[in-house]
């Protein structure tokens, strides 16, 4: 099962994934496994944890993602950084089913950093980050899936945070993309980004283009807040 494929399967074989790298990472914590330990072959994954090898290969890709572990061919899976663990169970495992709770949470915080960084944003912005933000809405507007719609807005917000140059807030927001990326997928199950959420991003670059202040903040929050209504 590919990573797309995964974004559109059940919430049930979703689920099976999530309970897998949950599973692992309490592995590696009982077993004191440190960054350079191998993990059991994904052979070895199976028969502990009684799953299928397209289940263990998409716990890796996740745990990949997280920079937890290197995945190589016949060589298998390898730990990279186990400083992540702590993260990784603020933003995944206790988020695996989004609340409206978890979302008004990571959207909060989000809002301190996009948001409230407006002057700073203002005095670093150039003519090549504004391209990098409309490149990225121009590949959400051309979009063909929800995977990579939701890609190329973590891009967009990511483009945001770079104006910024502060490299200790690009991690953070890399270590979040997992559970930002599916909050971005469950606001956009529900109305069509290929316009509304591309509008939004917009407004948010003519204000900061025009360096309307009151605007581009008001723009931001509103699109970061837009996903609320999905959980009514």
């Amino acid at each position: 099962m590919s990573t797309e494929s995964l974004l559109s399967a059940s919430p049930r074989a979703r689920s099976a994934v999530d309970r897998l790298v949950f599973e692992i990472r309490a592995m590696i914590d009982s077993e004191v496994l440190r960054v350079g330990d191998a993990l059991p072959s994904e052979r070895e994954l199976c028969e502990r944890f009684s799953t299928s090898r397209n289940t263990v290969r998409e716990a890796m890709r996740m745990l990949k993602a997280y920079g937890v572990v290197d995945v190589r061919p016949k060589v298998g899976a390898t730990i990279i950084d186990n400083r992540m663990a702590r993260a990784l169970d603020l933003f995944s495992f206790n988020t695996i089913e989004i609340s409206r709770k978890s979302f008004a949470d990571i959207q909060g915080f989000r809002t301190l950093i996009e948001v409230n960084s407006v002057d700073t944003v203002f005095e670093k912005v150039t003519g090549d980050h504004i391209d990098v933000l409309n490149a990225a809405n121009s590949a959400m507007g051309s979009a063909e899936t929800l995977a990579e719609a939701s890609e190329a807005d973590f891009n967009f917000h990511i483009g945001l945070i770079t104006i910024l140059d502060n490299a200790a807030l690009i991690e953070i927001y890399r270590i979040m993309k997992p559970v930002i990326i599916r909050i971005m997928e469950k606001g956009k199950s529900r109305q069509d980004f290929r316009t509304i959420t591309v509008a939004q991003h917009n407004s948010v670059v003519e204000a900061l283009q025009t360096r309307d202040r009151i605007s581009y903040q008001y723009a931001l929050q509103f699109h970061l807040n837009n996903g609320l209504n999905t959980f009514d």
